[in-house]
């Protein structure tokens, strides 16, 4: 029974084999219009200046008060894979009767440093999307945290929870 299928092996792979031996490159008669290969000076492997989208989503969103609005769900990008929107969360707790809303790209600013607080009442809860910096109590303080370079601290949209409650609800379509 081993041998059997030990020959059948043998014999499948000797065909996939022949198969593959067989296929010569064509040559074509025109030049080609694919685009030229990368070469090494192309591809570089230090993008300075740009963001993480995977680290995006997530991101807390705030208005000029300091207000918390929600979070990042989504980046809408158009074909070419430019960023066009930003889908908020807001509202809801833990995802649950959150309300999505589409905002503009340009309607967004991202920031680098962190949300400045005047006080620990007014400190978001640390369930928040990125870690946040250890505190201490008493009179020394913590550290300021360094910025990472490959994705902002946290966005600021020119709002209120309210205004973008009465927004109409973001839709994901299947067409």
């Amino acid at each position: 029974m081993l041998a059997k299928y030990t020959i059948a092996g043998l014999a499948g792979s000797a065909l996939l084999a022949s198969v593959a031996f067989a296929q010569s490159p064509t040559t074509p008669a025109e030049p080609s219009k694919a685009p030229a290969p990368a070469t090494a000076s192309d591809m570089s492997s230090s993008f300075q200046g740009t963001w993480r989208a995977s680290k995006m989503v997530g991101l807390n969103v705030y208005n000029d008060k300091n207000e918390s609005l929600g979070s990042i769900n989504d980046l809408l990008t158009d074909k070419s894979g430019d960023i066009k929107a930003v889908v908020i969360g807001v509202g809801g707790f833990l995802g649950v009767g959150e309300h999505l809303v589409a905002v503009p790209l340009d309607k967004v600013k991202f920031v680098m440093e962190p949300v400045a607080y005047t006080g620990a009442a007014n400190a978001p809860a640390s369930g928040g999307a990125r870690p946040g910096s250890t505190t201490t109590t008493g009179a020394a303080t913590a550290p300021a945290a360094k910025p990472n370079p490959w994705y902002p601290d946290h966005a600021v949209l020119s709002a209120t929870k309210d205004e973008l409650k009465a927004m109409s609800e973001f839709k994901y379509s299947t067409n």
